[in-house]
């Protein structure tokens, strides 16, 4: 089969196409044939060397993905060739080869059908993103009518809490530089939308709230700006870091957390069990359906444009970039 092939680790321009052979699904896996794979940060990251996982070389990258089940493993009875399956969080394209391949076999605990009404380009994009956005949200506990901001709103993270935030009920703050995105965050279920790069945002939010003050930060990107975060919190605020695509975080003052007892805490979906996907994945299918919500596509690449496709994430898509693989 062809594959996209890291060769080195850390190395993020040794990817290439390559012939490997097929995979084939031992007991308790299925076989799927690739049709849509989705781009994740995280496969930058362990791309160079960014990210704690130590696969064997050359390896596959691809987190997320949506195919045809077409062999299944000895003991294998919820699902049979000609299935359509998704790709639920896993060690796919961690410590295992991932999607960016004509085929790849995986565990039918982390398989799970595409739900109805579902292209398979919106069942690709939303295993990984989802399941980060649901923990995001759920890891401090139950929550309710709370503000919730969210940084880097347009990405795929983002866009994905924006929409099981507004289905929990929660009035929605949207970081993000460009016009166009936060119009069109506004009509995803932001309340309020504001550029970060105005450093007078936080006085600007809390003129918009009144009394009120941000009960939980979904942060996806630190760097500079996560001092404002914080500046934004109320008493007993919350931050779930997701990500950094911002970079480090400059100096930070500890003492901005004592008096209103905030609290940070990581967000990590490689914690979760397969059993802990599986529900994570129904509730947010729930969530979905009550609002009726869907995935948002940014763009889909050509199986050999993989490294356009990646130079799009970087750009900073509005939703999911996927690579059409067949």
């Amino acid at each position: 089969m062809k594959a996209w092939l890291l060769r080195e680790p850390g190395r993020y321009d040794s990817l290439s196409i390559g012939e490997v052979p097929d995979p084939l699904p031992v007991r308790g896996e299925a076989l799927v044939r690739v049709h849509f794979a989705a781009l994740n940060p995280a496969d930058r990251f362990l791309a160079e060397g960014q990210y704690p996982a130590k696969p064997e070389f050359p390896h596959i990258l691809g987190r997320d993905g949506v195919g045809t089940v077409t062999a299944v493993g000895d003991g294998v009875t919820t699902f049979k060739s000609g299935d359509r399956a998704l790709v639920l969080r896993s060690e796919i394209g961690v410590s295992r080869p991932g999607t960016f391949a004509q085929l790849v076999a995986v565990p039918v605990e982390s398989l799970m059908t595409v739900p109805d009404g579902w292209t398979n380009q919106e069942a690709a994009a939303a295993p990984l993103v989802y399941l980060t956005a649901y923990q995001a949200l759920t890891q401090w506990g139950e929550l309710s009518d709370s503000i919730v901001l969210v940084t880097g709103a347009s990405g795929g993270v983002g866009v994905a809490t924006i929409q099981l935030a507004g289905a929990m009920g929660h009035t929605i703050v949207a970081l993000s530089r460009s016009d166009a995105k936060r119009r069109k965050l506004i009509e995803l279920g932001a309340r309020y939308t504001f550029d970060p790069s105005d450093t007078d945002w936080p006085k600007k939010l809390k003129r918009e709230l009144g009394d009120r003050r941000v009960d939980l930060a979904i942060d996806n990107v630190a760097g500079p700006g996560f001092a404002q975060v914080i500046e934004s919190l109320g008493m007993h605020g919350r931050v779930s870091v997701v990500g950094r695509s911002g970079g480090p975080v400059p100096q930070f003052n500890t003492g901005t957390l004592f008096f209103r007892r905030l609290r940070i805490g990581g967000v990590a979906v490689g914690t979760y069990t397969p059993p802990e996907s599986q529900a994570a994945w129904r509730s947010i299918l729930a969530l979905l359906a009550q609002s009726g919500s869907k995935p948002i596509i940014d763009s889909v690449f050509p199986f050999d444009r993989l490294p356009d496709a990646f130079d799009r994430l970087a750009q900073g898509p509005m939703g999911k970039v996927l690579l059409q693989v067949m």
